[in-house]
């Protein structure tokens, strides 16, 4: 499709480029701009735009397309009048493509009939900057081959009288005659007033309406300048002689001002916006608004007998006016907000309530209209608004608001000691948002000088750092430990809403067994009444009854029998959802009566209540976050909205912000629903709903209100900017909104709802292929391990750098690994983890939107935008060479997020020369720049770090200290021509100052492997980098982490961890160097690359990490220096492998050179497995080699973890396993100080480390792991990196390892501390969290492959003491009476015998599987017979787990023949699904029974951190 080039002329010279997809004529006109996010085609029809250019500021516009025309009482259904009004339209990119089920056009097709030209491709984010600083300009869009055309000023004429009717319209016969005097009324004001029982006589402007008769007076808005409608203002004061009540809105502001002897002006730039903050003088009350106008009223002006009644939030200017005793009022926004929301439609009523009382003979007493809207504003007339007598399927349209009294009263000042709990260990579907959302509630309290007490006994995260609560208990978060704490700290107030549903779950308990009453602790934020009303989905069905809203049908039930009856009831298909429980945990879709009884049965098992609802499987999915505060002001923070159709939980979908294919109508019922919702069950702070919307209607079902941070919250809060949680804490105290301000603006209010100038969109990791037999669909329930958040003002760039961050080897939706199936329809119909780029099979395949849409239900929208990708990749693909890759491709490229590896690999088909794309890009100027994330779309300045590069834009929103300067980066001056295609030649960006800056590069997407330890790192790193004099900036992409808040650092750039991406930054900052070594494998894979592109590298160099990363020369680097190792192999050739066999035996470890957590690496016990295990290895890391290693069966694994300077210990600390070697080092369980290793293995294992530090001339972190077997001590690997226990360590020694770390790497010169580890009085354990409940069939067995989610750390006097508190932090209950053990092989037999000898001596009752339940009994232990799985008999072991009959299985795997493996696998996934602890390593099931049968959980110490 080809699209002439327009332009855009400023009056002061400035030229913006870019295409047109309107009517091709020049327009000109003055240019403004409006924040909001949906409702094009009602601002375009707005006759207050008359006169005007319009910038839309949201850079996705057509998406929805255009209603048909339809005419209701006498005017259009879906326009705000008969035409569009704007003189023409300026987007940044256009959906020629639209999508939705009331559209019959495009945007570009109505346009054209109206004659009205409209340009995309325009930078409107550096527009509307301009704009903003020097003011409204008068502009023009000129076709280059068409004549020009002179510059236009509206305020020169009357517009008003181009706007206003010629003639006297009626509508409607109600019994109130309203006369309208049209300024140029939009539709909406007449359906507002039509549906309160009005006559609406519709009168020009110049009509002098006191010759008929009428009961009132509502003076329209309109464009222009007031100052021409002395005639209008004549015939208001004439009406002000009859005392009629009189309401004026926008321009009838103005008129009723003037007319009361006040005085207007013109506005800078205007107020043209969706989220206009207001407040009701002398009230807390606050609104948000729709505005569209450039005049205001001067305050200072108005008579004595007048005074303001609104003023706006942001700036003070004026809202409103009322007379102080007569019925006269009006407000300058628009409070029948079409586009916008309907906050302050209530206006109308109190319009009427004026207009009725008139009436009825008149009052002759003074009127207060602030009264009567305030007294309006708390009555049950008003709080009954929406509700319905019928069921919710018939309330439809009931979507007005309701108000409630206070909520509440304030705490401020009252608080003195706040319990904020935690959520413990990271586990599928409750991860580090939890850390980030906790950290940010301590930050508001401590800024309130209240003293807190933290508990969570996840020691890696940055809310358990020092500094951050006053006191940190590293213990479980249930009901009797918290019960304990409160006991010895006597809290007066707690928050329950800031770690998940584990802390609401702990808090709800705790208030039902009234521990919160006993010990007067008083719940901040959100009542525990109003979190129960949310949990019990019977209660919230209810609730949501009241006040007419629909729900999905549904019943709850407590069994599997009622389950069954249910669904039969409801009609399959059905889905189950267990209540109070996280991320979807118990529930699926069931279409029969097997797959439901399967399904109910495991619900049950984690929770007593089931809800069984009817499905609505391929509707869209659609959230909001709500915020409210104890004064009844609502605002909606982020609308979301999933990819995937509903069926796929919102965890599992990749998610877009804002919403991309709701129309104005959908979006702000929805947001009105969701805010009647709040106040109704009485939130106080933040909550999430979620939708089901009916992608053919505006039909809607509410899925559930999580009243409380969600990980939606999170997402929420880095995809806008505004901090959820920090407010959310401040409400509990009892702020309102209005008092907080805007965190990035630092100016304007809090009270707001963000406007978004690009799209966000979050897409999922799973880490399934770590898991043997585990089932790859996604559904209803989370399996994904972390999530990214990708920012571009395109939807193809979001996406596509989306994809790349989730660091799977996806290089975006094309130019990928060969992904195939012959499968396609199914993978398609069917979602697993891999179906977004069978998508891209898809389209290769020649499916068409139409089909995939019919296969998937992913909406039309989103696949044209994907069909856009590819078909750009087969343009770019038919190129030759980069010399013939047409300049305009490469930026459409770059613009819809192809890497430059993308490109070369379309182009060349084979690597090429290192930055050969880069180069050749930046040679013709095609270059990124840097935008701001400020909430507010550039309407206000704000001096915010958040910062994310787009190729969507011609220049930089804030300074650089780039060295090359316009060599690398244009920039936008007013004077500059022709923006798109000028050379290079401007002048360099204003540096940053003197301070120099340091990279920290961050961890991505949480994973199996690289998790919350690492953003512990980094905040670390950050901060040592602030304390130092140095600016600390930040790269990272992962919204769950805390390094992602923008308060920890001077710059975060919210971007790719990519070679291309770094590289980008690091030349617009010129840092002093750049730290790979905090964020585990991720950035220091980068470390090689950048230096050879000439980036320093802080701390050790990148030669010195490849020389220990690689597992070749770092085994030649342990021969060179004796330093004995397992023996191992380079893979080359299959004769070399089979000889290494017969020389060293099974078993045997197979590994890639650079490894992640275990990624791929297995041990092999026969020939056949060594194979099939090699093949997997190359896939991981074809770039280097494979080896393979002996295994030593029985030695234990012990690591240093360390900093060094030039290779000299600073530092270090040395751990224990529990486990013997064979269990990944990240799902083992660490003691530390060590406590069963000889002094001389200590003296041993710090000799080598010193060696290995000064070969490796190590500079900062490292971490060595150890095997010790009869007096050897052998190194398994070493990372010169932080490791997954810095934060423990450091924890337990309270010494900051990356403190010292990070200034030696910054080139300090560090003291040793004095301190050693065996210098504690106290042990620490790290105990492993695993998630296998959420993997449905995966084998919960443990190996070299590393599979747990997260982990604790916990503290105790003794090992015992410490150990336990760590294994009940991690989910396992001390057992009450049954204990099933298979015991395994002869070795793991004798391990557990004194265990089991322990476990009868206090009265358990042992159950024992063949082999085991023989060894006991000739050993003297009794134990209970239980057959195999695969054997005949009465008691078998699956029945009594079945049954749960027993409270702990211990299994023990034995060897891999297939008998053992299919028994076992069904001894433990039996053991997950039926919700019963499972232990499958001897050594830790025996330190687990002997630590529980010594202490009781009362014995367990209640002490803080800074206690030990």
């Amino acid at each position: 499709m080809y699209n002439k080039p327009l332009q855009l002329i400023l009056e002061d010279g400035t030229v913006f480029e870019g295409k047109s997809f309107g009517y091709e004529a020049p327009a000109a006109g003055e240019v403004v701009f409006s924040t909001g996010m949906v409702g094009y085609t009602e601002s375009l029809s707005d006759p207050s735009y008359l006169g005007q250019i319009l910038t839309l500021t949201y850079p996705l516009i057509g998406n929805y397309g255009v209603p048909k025309e339809e005419v209701q009482n006498g005017i259009s259904a879906f326009f705000e009048s008969e035409k569009i009004q704007a003189s023409g339209l300026i987007v940044s990119d256009f959906s020629f493509e639209y999508s939705h089920w009331n559209a019959v056009k495009s945007l570009s097709d109505w346009l054209k009939e109206n004659k009205v030209p409209a340009v995309y491709g325009i930078d409107t984010r550096e527009l509307t900057k301009l704009v903003r600083e020097k003011g409204t300009m008068l502009g023009k869009l000129v076709f280059p081959d068409q004549p020009d055309i002179p510059f236009v000023n509206p305020d020169d004429e009357n517009q008003v009288a181009k706007a206003s009717c010629k003639e006297v319209i009626t509508y409607g016969n109600g019994n109130n005659k309203v006369v309208l005097v049209d300024c140029g009324v939009k539709n909406n004001i007449i359906r507002c007033l039509l549906k309160r029982d009005t006559t609406v006589i519709r009168v020009p402007w110049d009509y002098d309406f006191n010759t008929i008769e009428y009961d009132g007076l509502f003076i329209s808005n309109g464009p222009g300048d007031p100052a021409y409608c002395d005639i209008t203002v004549d015939n208001i004061r004439k009406s002000m002689e009859t005392n009629k009540p009189i309401f004026g809105i926008c321009m009838g502001n103005q008129l009723l001002s003037l007319a009361g002897g006040a005085k207007t002006y013109k506005l800078k730039y205007g107020h043209r916006s969706c989220n206009q903050p207001v407040q009701l003088i002398g009230s807390q009350r606050a609104f948000v608004t729709s505005q569209n106008h450039g005049f205001a009223v001067d305050n200072n002006t108005l008579g004595s007998d007048w005074e303001p009644l609104f003023v706006n939030l942001n700036d003070g200017t004026n809202e409103g006016i009322r007379h102080k005793t007569k019925p006269w009022f009006s407000c300058q926004f628009h409070p029948e907000a079409s586009a916008g929301p309907t906050d302050t439609e209530f206006l109308f009523d109190v319009f009427s309530l004026l207009l009725t009382s008139s009436k009825g003979g008149g009052k002759s007493t003074a009127i207060n209209v602030n009264t009567v809207i305030q007294e309006y504003l708390t009555s049950s007339d008003f709080s009954s608004k929406g509700k319905k007598s019928d069921t919710p399927e018939n309330a439809t349209n009931s979507i007005s608001p309701g108000f409630s009294p206070l909520w509440g009263e304030s705490v401020r000042g009252q608080v003195r000691k706040v319990l904020l709990l935690g959520s413990g260990a990271l586990k599928i579907g409750e991860a580090g948002e939890f850390d980030y959302s906790g950290s940010q509630a301590l930050k508001a309290l401590k800024e309130e000088g209240i003293e807190t007490v933290l508990i969570n006994p996840n020691i890696a995260t940055v809310q358990t750092s020092e500094g951050i609560a006053d006191k940190v208990y590293f213990l479980p978060v249930t009901p009797d430990f918290v019960e304990k704490v409160i006991e010895k700290e006597r809290p007066d107030s707690i928050f329950l809403s800031f770690g998940g549903q584990t802390a609401l779950n702990c808090g709800v308990a705790l208030f039902k067994n009234k521990i919160l009453e006993k010990y007067n602790v008083r719940v901040l934020g959100t009542p525990v009444q109003s979190i129960i009303d949310t949990e019990d989905r019977e209660i919230f069905n209810q609730k949501l009854a009241e006040i007419g809203v629909k729900y999905i049908q549904s019943e709850a039930v407590t069994s599997t029998e009622e389950a069954l009856r249910a669904a039969n009831e409801l009609g399959y298909p059905v889905i189950v959802r267990a209540a109070y429980a996280l991320g979807g945990l118990g529930s699926g879709f069931c279409d029969n009566d097997d797959e439901l009884r399967t399904l109910a049965t495991k619900a049950f098992n984690y929770s007593p209540q089931v809800l069984v609802e009817k499905s609505l499987k391929g509707w869209k999915e659609i959230e909001y976050e709500v915020v409210r505060d104890r004064y009844d002001n609502c605002i909606t923070v982020c609308n979301m909205e999933n990819f995937d159709p509903l069926g796929i939980h919102t965890g599992e979908s990749i998610v877009v912000a804002p919403s991309q294919t709701l129309s104005n109508s959908e979006y702000y019922k929805l947001r009105e629903i969701a805010i009647r919702i709040v106040r109704h069950i009485g939130i106080v702070g933040e909550c999430n709903v979620q939708y089901a919307f009916d992608p053919f209607s505006e039909d809607y079902r509410v899925i559930e209100v999580n009243a409380r941070l969600s990980r939606s919250s999170a997402l929420a809060s880095k995809a806008t900017g505004y901090p959820l949680a920090f407010v959310a804490a401040k409400l509990g105290l009892g702020y309102g909104l209005p008092e907080l301000k805007n965190s990035v603006t630092k100016e304007t209010s809090a009270f707001f709802e963000p406007a978004l100038d690009y799209i966000v969109c979050k897409i999922p990791r799973w880490d399934l292929a770590k898991f043997h037999g585990v089932s790859r669909e996604i559904g209803s329930s989370m399996k994904s391990v972390g999530e990214i958040m990708s920012i571009g003002r395109s939807f193809e760039e979001a996406f596509q750098k989306g994809l790349r961050m989730i660091q799977q080897g996806m290089h975006g939706f094309v130019g990928n690994k060969e992904l195939y199936t012959s499968e396609l329809d199914n993978e398609l119909s069917t979602p697993t983890d891999k179906r977004v780029f069978y998508l891209s099979q898809a389209f290769e395949q020649g499916y068409t939107v139409n089909r995939i849409y019919d296969l998937t239900k992913i909406d039309r929208w989103f696949l044209y935008k994907l069909k856009n990708i590819i078909d750009t990749a087969h343009l770019i693909e038919k190129c030759a060479d980069k010399e013939h890759l047409p300049t305009a491709l490469f930026s459409k490229a770059k613009k819809i997020g192809f890497s430059d590896y993308q490109i070369e690999k379309l182009i060349y088909k084979k690597p090429m020369p290192k930055d050969t794309i880069r180069n050749e890009r930046i040679k013709r100027g095609i270059v990124p720049v840097v935008k701001q994330i400020d909430t507010l779309a550039a309407e206000y300045p704000a001096q915010t770090n958040y910062l994310y590069l787009t190729y969507n834009g011609v220049a930089n929103d804030t300074p650089t200290n780039s060295p090359k300067g316009g060599e690398l980066v244009r920039t936008m001056h007013h004077e500059t021509q022709n923006i798109n295609n000028s050379p290079l030649t401007s002048p360099p960006l204003e540096g940053l100052g003197e301070a120099v800056s340091a990279i920290v590069l961050g961890s991505g997407a949480y994973r199996i492997g690289s998790s919350v330890e690492f953003d512990w790192c980094s905040v670390n790193a950050l901060n040592t980098i602030r304390k130092e004099g140095l600016r600390s900036v930040m790269i990272n992409y992962n919204p769950e982490t805390v390094s992602t808040d923008y308060d920890m650092c001077d710059s975060l750039y919210f971007d790719e961890l990519s070679y291309e991406r770094v590289l980008d930054i690091i030349e617009l900052e010129n840092p002093k160097g750049v730290i790979v070594s905090t964020g585990g494998q991720i950035p220091n894979n980068l470390a090689v690359r950048l230096s050879q592109s000439g980036v320093n590298i802080l701390g050790t160099q990148a030669a010195d990490i490849d020389n220990a990363e690689d597992r070749h020369k770092f085994s030649s680097m342990l021969d060179r220096l004796g330093i004995d190792q397992p023996r191992w192999k380079e893979l080359s050739t299959l004769e070399d492998i089979h000889q290494f066999v017969d020389e060293v035996g099974f078993p045997l470890l197979v590994r890639p050179s650079y490894v992640l957590s275990g990624a791929a690496m297995n041990v092999c016990s026969n020939r056949s497995e060594l194979e099939r295990f090699l093949t997997l290895a190359t896939e991981v890391s074809k770039e280097h080699p494979v080896v393979v290693s002996e295994f030593i069966e029985g030695a234990k694994e012990i690591e240093i973890d360390a900093v060094a300077q030039n290779g000299e210990l600073v530092v270090y600390a040395i751990s224990e396993h529990v486990e013997y070697a064979g269990v990944h080092s990240g799902d083992a369980t660490i003691q530390f100080p060590p406590q069963k290793i000889y002094t001389q293995t200590v003296r041993r294992i710090k000799k080598i480390a010193r060696e290995i530090a000064r070969e490796l001339h190590i500079f900062g972190p490292f971490n060595i792991q150890f095997l010790a077997k009869d007096n050897d001590i052998k190194v398994i690997e070493c990372n010169l990196r932080a490791s997954r226990s810095f934060p423990f360590v450091s924890k337990v020694l309270k010494i900051n390892f990356i403190e010292l770390a990070t200034q030696v790497m910054l080139g300090y010169e560090v003291k040793k501390p004095e301190k050693s580890a065996f210098d504690l009085d106290y042990v620490g354990i790290k105990a492993s969290q695993f998630s296998f409940t959420r993997l449905q069939k995966a084998d919960p067995v443990l190996g070299v492959d590393m599979a747990s989610t997260g982990e604790v750390g916990c503290i105790g006097t003794h090992f015992d003491d410490a150990l336990l508190t760590a294994m009940l932090s991690v989910g396992y209950r001390i057992p009450e009476k049954n204990i099933v053990v298979s015991s395994g092989s002869a070795k793991s037999k004798v391990d557990l015998l004194d265990a089991c000898r322990l476990l009868v001596l206090h009265g358990y009752n042992l159950f024992a599987t063949g082999g085991t339940q023989k060894f006991l009994e000739e050993n003297g232990v009794n134990s209970t017979y239980v057959g195999w799985p695969d054997e005949e008999g009465d008691l078998k072991v699956t029945d009594i787990i079945a049954n749960k009959n027993v409270d702990l299985v211990i299994n023990i795997p034995k060897n891999l023949t297939e008998r053992e493996l299919t028994n076992g696998y069904k001894i433990r996934r039996g053991a997950i699904d039926f919700n019963i602890p499972l232990i499958t390593n001897a050594r830790l099931a025996s330190a687990f029974i002997k630590a529980f049968c010594k202490l009781k959980k009362e014995d367990i110490e209640i002490k803080h951190w800074g206690e030990y």
